[in-house]
């Protein structure tokens, strides 16, 4: 038996077989960016899963010739693989987004260097070719704030475990936000038991842990009661408060990659209940990105479908029409609004295609609230797997034909959202008691603050009984403690069964305003604040939008547009009277625009004529407006009590009339 070489000798063989090794790989990742470059010329998909079946047929033949397991073949390849596909989408997505390409971003993240948030920033930007400027933020509020105001250029933001689930926080967040989700990644976490060196098992006390993890390794956890547990916002702030005692008896829950940079060891590994434990992480940013076609892309959308049996059905069906994949579904409830919930959906499919260009159209036609949060390449390669019989004997290699097929169909133009080509049915809101649109019709009483409590109470009781369904109430900031003094008129008008309309007369208005209606009313002089439009169109609350005295109707579509197009459907008009070169300062009430957005538009349109029309014409008003079409009035109540009656008494008299 001859003597082995010295073991120093072999151990410099394979140190110089790895370098090559690490070398052809390199090689052979470039060369993938080659293919990628070819495929932006030819608009072909990235992944070519026959193509990588006959790969790995090949090369389970060719390593079994060398003596290899085939699925130490398989493992190995699929890893490379997935390399070269992610690699591939990042460079045409890059291609497809000249705008926005860096040379440095900087990234929010949760903790601090060396949390999980941390590891996959930092990975996302490494396939990038991106120096990262990490930015470590407490919360996930302070994230999106971080890229919301510009000092990050991204935010990364966990959304999911494969042990312990979705993570509510950030879907909480997400309903509030302006960005856009322009991105995923995940990564695997492999929890560990840190401490300082010299640290055993047996002697801790004290374990340092960001919930999560604490909720993944319950099972392990479970067998040490005698561990004191301290929640911390991040992993990396449990890492630094073990680096920053004196003891060694306690320790963090994290990766060993972060406990290297807090000089940690792992005391103990694999802590997690499942052995494949992942987290997936969604990047945001300001601006939407444009998603190359060839790329596999997942869109996520909000929407809110009402409080009526069958609404989710009839929205999933909608999916199912037009062959769409939904591979992620989540409610959450709505702030502020009990028993209801806001649905998270993840559909496997591009946002320009014409299945979801079309499936957005009729999800937009039946739900209460929608909107797209973004368009980004899927960053979940599956595995190409071969059959058993593949893995056994000697498969067939031979080419098979490429049948990918060309994608390159232009996504065509969505319609104007107000119009009925858009939605060919009226659309009828709903809300509480309140029914108007779509043959319904409402009555609206309009009155200003500031009011008595107590006298308001009595005048919501005599509103409800004279036919009023919903009272608007104006001049919130000239209402001494107003944010007291709305929490008791709005228990009044529920106790009536009266919905609260809270007109915004001033930006500043809106936060309060948002938080104790029921329904906003946007007004005129506000129709052209494109800023606060789009915020309203944010909101999942009902809207009422009053025409501008000075406003053309076309400016008008337009103002309505701003609010659809960004997901709020729950979208009221009111016309209330234009201004003309006449020497009154009295607005005229403009009938024949309220024919011509009747004739155009889906939207219910109120009509209150309370601003142009005087004691003496205003019955003739409301009547006209009934007949034509109108779908609701706006009737306006003196703050004195003696004149108040004197106007109840009227309007009840109109509104009988009105209701026969």
């Amino acid at each position: 038996m001859s003597k082995p070489q010295a073991l120093n000798q072999t151990r410099e063989q394979i140190t110089a077989l790895d370098k090559d090794l690490l070398a052809l790989l390199a090689k052979r990742r470039n060369l993938s960016l080659d293919v990628a470059r070819s495929k932006e010329v030819d608009i072909r998909p990235i992944r070519d899963t026959q193509r990588e079946k006959e790969l790995l047929a090949r090369l389970v033949k060719q390593g079994r010739e060398q003596g290899l397991d085939a699925h130490y073949v398989i493992s190995l390849y699929q890893s490379i693989i997935e390399d070269s596909v992610l690699n591939q989408q990042a460079y045409l997505q890059g291609r497809a987004n000249p705008d926005i390409q860096k040379q440095q971003y900087c990234v929010a993240y949760l903790g601090a260097r060396g949390s999980y948030s941390y590891l996959a920033a930092s990975r996302y930007c490494d396939r990038r070719q991106v120096d990262m400027q990490d930015l470590g933020c407490k919360s996930f509020d302070e994230i999106v704030q971080a890229v919301e105001s510009g000092h990050a250029d991204y935010g990364f933001l966990p959304i999911e475990n494969t042990s312990s689930g979705s993570i509510n926080e950030v879907y909480d967040v997400l309903q509030h936000t302006s960005l856009a989700i322009v991105g995923e990644t995940t990564i695997e976490v492999g929890h560990c038991l840190l401490g300082k060196n010299g640290a055993a098992i047996n002697e801790i006390k004290t374990v340092y842990a960001h919930p999560q993890p604490i909720s993944q390794c319950s099972r392990y956890l479970s067998q040490h009661p005698e561990f004191k547990l301290e929640y911390c916002s991040s992993s990396a702030e449990a890492m630094e408060r073990v680096l920053e005692s004196e003891e060694l008896n306690v320790a963090a829950i994290g990766s060993a990659e972060g406990g290297a940079l807090y000089q940690l060891e792992a005391i103990e590994q694999d802590l997690a209940n499942q052995k494949i434990n992942q987290s997936r992480f969604i990047v945001v940013a300001r601006k939407a990105i444009a998603v190359p076609e060839q790329l596999p892309a997942k869109s996520t959308l909000i929407m809110a479908t009402g409080q009526k049996p069958g609404a989710l059905v009839e929205a999933l069906l909608v999916l199912k029409a037009h062959n769409l994949n939904m591979s992620k579904l989540e409610s959450r409830p709505i702030p502020g609004t009990p028993w209801e919930e806001m649905f998270y959906l993840d559909l496997d499919a591009n946002l320009s295609s014409d299945a979801m260009q079309s499936a957005l159209k009729e999800l937009e036609r039946i739900t209460r609230f929608i909107k797209v949060l973004g368009c980004y390449p899927c960053e979940t390669v599956n595995p190409t797997q071969l059959t058993n019989s593949q893995l056994m004997i000697e498969p067939d290699t031979s080419r098979a034909q490429n049948t990918a097929k060309q994608l390159s169909d232009e996504p065509s133009s969505a319609q104007l959202r107000y119009t009925k080509e858009h939605h060919q049915d009226a659309s009828q809101l709903t809300c509480g008691q309140l029914q108007v649109g779509d043959g319904q019709f409402g009555a609206f009483a309009l009155v200003s603050l500031p009011q008595d409590v107590e006298q308001f109470s009595q005048k919501a009781k005599s509103l409800k009984e004279a036919g009023f369904q919903a009272i608007i109430i104006e001049g919130i900031s000239h209402q001494p403690e107003a944010e007291s003094s709305l929490v008791n008129l709005k228990k009044a008008l529920y106790q009536f069964g009266l919905e609260c309309v809270i007109s915004v007369e001033h930006e500043s208005e809106l936060k309060l305003a948002t938080e104790h209606a029921s329904i906003l009313l946007i007004t005129g002089k506000q129709m052209h604040n494109h800023s606060l439009l789009k915020e309203v169109g944010s909101l999942h609350v009902p809207v009422i939008l009053e025409r501008n005295t000075m406003a053309s109707v076309e400016e008008y579509f337009e103002a309505a547009e701003v609010i659809l197009s960004n997901g709020n459907q729950q979208l009221i008009l009111c016309e209330s009277g234009v201004r003309t070169f006449n020497d009154s300062n009295k607005p005229v009430l403009d009938l024949a625009a309220l024919v011509d957005i009747k004739a155009i538009s889906h939207l219910p349109v109120l009509v209150n004529p309370s601003y142009a029309s005087t004691e003496q014409t205003l019955s003739q008003h409301a009547n006209a407006a009934k007949k034509l079409t109108a779908d609701g009035l706006v009737l306006n109540f003196s703050s004195d009590v003696e004149t108040f009656n004197t106007e109840l008494a009227r309007h009840s008299e109109l509104l009988r009339v009105l209701y026969k």
